[in-house]
Order: C-alpha cells, then structure tokens, then sequence
C-alpha cells in the first residue's frame, strides 16, 4: 500500500488523495480502484469510545457483567483480547490512540497538556478522515474534556448537557457545597491557560481548583437521557439520520463506567448485591516495588470514601455494583446507536471499532482506579466489526495496542497508511486470527521525575521504573502462564537473571524492535 511521508503528515496532512488497492492484501473488505472511488463507494466508519472499560463483558468470557449489545457487535466482528493502552489515565490514552503516537512522542503525560503544543501541525485519526472526503463529527468524550481539537471535526463538537447525577438531594447538597467553596476562592484555577496565540485553542489548561464532588456512586430512577451518555446516544441517532447520504466518521464516547458510577436504577436492580464479591487478591503483589502501587487519590475525591487506609469490604461491594451497572447503561447506550446505523440500511458500508481508553481496578491488589501498569489497567477491550470480514465472531490473542487503531481505520476504509504511525494496522489479523504477530506489546506511566515502562510478551509482563538513562528504581516480572492476577514479582529471583536481561533488552529495543514478522 502506499505510505504518505511523515513530512507530509506532520505539516498540512494530506488534501484529497488516492485509495489503496487493498484486494491483494485484505480480500475481506471491498476496496475501490485507485482514482475511482466514489462516496458511494466509501466505508463509513463508527467510532465508540467508553470511559474506564474493563474487559470484563461477555464476549471477553465474562458473563458477570450484562453487556448484550456490545457483545452483539462482537459476533459481527473480530475481539482482541489482549489489547492494550499507551498509557493508563485518559488524556495521554485518546491522544496516543487518535494521533496513532505513543506518549513519549506526544509528550503528553498528565490531563492539562493538548498535544498541539509539542506537535501544533499533527493530523489526528478523524482529521486525517476528513481529508479524505469524510464528514467528520464527534459527540462527547472523545478528547479528554477542555482538550478538543476542533481540526479534527467537520462540525463543532458536541457535549452533554446534563448534570453528573440525578437525585434532587445529590443536586442540593452539591449545590450548597459550591457556594460555600466560592465564597472561599477555592473554586479558582491555579495557574492561568497556554493558548495559541493564532488561533485561542488552549494548549496547556491551568490546574483546577478544589471540586465540587457528590457521592461514588448514585441509582436515580429516571430515564436514560436524562444523564450525560443517554443524551449522547440521542444526539448520535440523530445525527446518522441527518449524515446517512455521505461518507462518515462518527465519534461517539460515552462517560460511563468512568466515576461516579451513576446510571438508572434499572441498571443496579441486574446485580442483586448479595449476588457480588470482591477481588480475589486485595494485597499488594509479593515484593512488588512500593513505586507501582497508588493511593487512589481519583476514588477519595468523594464524598463517601475515606481518605486513608483500604476501602472497607461493604463500600467495596457497592464500587462494584456501581461500575457493573453503569457499564450495562453504557452498552444499552451503545445498542441504540448501533440499532439506527441497522434501521437505517448503513451496517453493510460500516466500520465499527469499539475500545475503552485503559483498564480499572476494583480492588484488585487493594488498588481503585487506574494509574498503574498492571495488566488490569493497561488492557481494555477492543472490537473490530468491518463489512465481509472472513472470520465474524473471532476472538484473537495477538497482541495489540491502541496505536494501532489508526492504521487498522485507513486499512479497513481503502485509505493510504500515513507513514510517521507509530502501530501497525491489525487487518491482517482480522483476516487471519491465529497469524504470527508482535512479540510484545508496551505501556507506561509517569512517577514525579521516574517513568515505569511497562512491556507484556506472550508470557510475561516486564516493567522498569526509573530515570532515562540510570539505573533502574524498581523491577518487576510476572510470570502469566502460573501468575495471571500478577500477585508475584519474581525479577529479583536468582534464577530469573538470565530472563530478567533478556526482557530489558526487549524493552529497551521498544516498539520498533517488535513488529510484527514481515513489517
């Protein structure tokens, strides 16, 4: 297929071009002539993305968690089930999965920094779209929040209206809560905005003051839209109707299972509280170096949780309950949706790619939220549903990253793979479930002036916590054909020396050093 030069790519990006010939390489997926496609002849595409999503649903072999329309795309489509983010916190995630760049060429570390301040000419994933003749549109949580990118969109972005929660009593008592910290000043931004100075796009956002948070979780007995993700699915419908006569990029993100976990009561009644338990493995992993673990400082910001010490068990329970019924609002959500793409004859010329933007602990090593390396944060779903694909229904185990979206996107669609991408397109694996593939696949996490560059192999999770260029902090190796929870780190064993040297060097060849055979 033809590459765009990365000089190309970085600069204005591409006005127009041609189609790649994709026959010889994906048969599965009709393709056009070069020079002659039409919009009729264009793959539309649907973009989902769903905040804080485990891959604990039913098409990833967990039936715990009600999930019938994700699974549903699923059966159409091909599961990865070992896929894996950039890094495990939301900005630097959506940034690295829709510039195709991974966090170290971003520089996007933290939820203050847009990546156009260290890349201002970068081509985004849905921007790269629209200059190719797509209408391009994004609704909700797409970019992190305060981040957008209005290049990326044929149309200003669109976001929910509604409140967080529902319940009058939540509403008041918040609302009491925020004229007390505003008569204090302590609402205030610390810092003042970056902008462009050409164009107002805020580059570097202050840090926020102190936040009005309610409780973890709420079960308002209302209907779907009255919350932020039932009017995002709304709008989302809505628009098809409006867009379904031209090719489209549509971006639809939804909020939930992301904190606080509040969705329609209806969603709590599916999970009977005595019906739940907790994590397995509540403890730190044996020898596990105190430099991977947090304090959750995300959950703590509400109301209802203590603010040191573990959660206790009963608060615990009502976590999970909360993340498994916002999960299943989400994916009624996301039914809906893709119900208007079916009533409206569109499923048969349509990309469908689902992901979560990392992982989340629910306890697991007495750990809440993400910001870690652990496989329980860096994995997170991810589907690919395309039109003639040869294997619906697939689940493969080959090893993939959120950088690879963006080319497995152009790949599928019959558009040329800009060169400068930092994945590789996975179409090839969707042809061919069970092909040899990456050796290896890599995440990180930033720790004050230390990062910990994480790396899971077929077998084993290796991760390095230190300072570019000196001696390592802290090690850690988890064996996941005996140790699949990671309750063991076993780096610092005699015996694993020889392995332990074998796995840094892996790492520190980073990404290029594991492409897939033949790339």
């Amino acid at each position: 297929m033809r590459h765009i030069p990365r000089r190309e790519f970085i600069a204005a990006g591409v006005a127009g071009g041609t189609y790649a010939l994709l026959a010889r390489t994906i048969p599965m997926i009709r393709a056009a002539e070069v020079g002659k496609t039409t919009d009729n002849d264009k793959l539309n595409v649907l973009f989902i993305a769903v905040d804080d999503l485990r891959p604990e649903l039913g098409c990833y072999g967990a039936p715990v968690i009600q999930t019938p329309n994700t699974d549903a795309i699923a059966r159409r489509g091909t599961v990865f089930n070992r896929a894996y983010c950039q890094q495990a916190v939301c900005s630097p995630s959506r940034t690295s999965l829709l510039l195709g760049l991974r966090p170290d060429t971003t520089k996007v570390y933290d939820l203050q920094t847009h990546f156009r301040l260290h890349l201002p000419d970068v081509v985004t994933l849905p921007q790269y779209f629209k200059q190719h003749g797509y209408h391009t549109q994004g609704f909700s949580k797409i970019y992190h929040g305060g981040l957008n990118d209005p290049e990326s969109w044929s149309v200003p972005h669109w976001t929910p209206k509604a409140s967080g929660y529902a319940k009058p009593e939540t509403l008041a008592a918040m609302a009491e809560m925020r004229k007390k910290l505003q008569a204090e000043g302590a609402l205030k931004p610390r810092g003042e905005a970056v902008k462009d100075p050409k164009t107002g796009l805020v580059l570097k956002r202050p840090r926020p003051g102190k936040r009005v948070r309610g409780p973890s979780w709420e079960d308002p007995d209302v209907p779907d839209n009255a919350l932020p993700d039932g009017q995002a699915a709304d709008a989302a419908v809505e628009c098809l109707r409006e867009i379904k006569d031209k090719p489209f990029f549509l971006a639809v993100g939804f909020l939930k299972p992301h904190l606080p976990f509040v969705a329609p009561k209806k969603y709590f009644d599916l999970y009977p509280p005595n019906e739940l338990s907790l994590a397995d493995n509540p403890f730190p992993p044996t020898d596990c170096p105190q430099i991977a673990l947090i304090n959750f400082g995300e959950l703590r910001n509400y109301i209802d949780i203590n603010k040191t010490g573990p959660v206790p068990d009963d608060k615990a329970l009502e976590l999970i309950r909360g993340y498994f019924a916002a999960t299943s609002y989400t994916d009624a959500q996301i039914g809906r949706v893709v119900d208007e793409l079916d009533r409206l004859g569109l499923r048969d010329k349509t990309v469908i790619v689902l992901w979560g933007d990392h992982g989340w602990q629910l306890g697991e090593h007495g750990l809440w939220c993400k910001h870690t390396n652990f496989e329980i944060a860096a994995r997170s779903p991810l589907i690919f549903s395309a039109p003639g694909q040869r294997h619906p229904g697939a689940t493969t185990d080959a090893l993939a990253e959120f950088v690879d979206i963006y080319p497995t996107l152009c790949d599928l669609c019959g558009i040329p793979v800009p060169d400068g991408l930092e994945g590789t397109s996975l179409a090839p694996v969707m042809e061919d479930p069970e092909r040899p593939w990456k050796p290896a696949a890599f995440s990180q996490y930033p720790r004050g002036k230390n990062m910990g560059y994480s790396m899971r192999t077929d077998r084993y999770r290796y991760t390095e916590w230190g300072e570019p260029g000196k001696e390592p902090v802290g090690v850690e190796l988890y064996d996941h054909e005996k140790d699949p929870d990671e309750n063991v780190n076993i780096a610092l064993r005699p015996e694993n020396k020889e392995l332990v040297k074998k796995l840094s060097g892996m790492l520190h060849a980073g990404w290029r050093g594991a492409l897939p055979p033949g790339r």
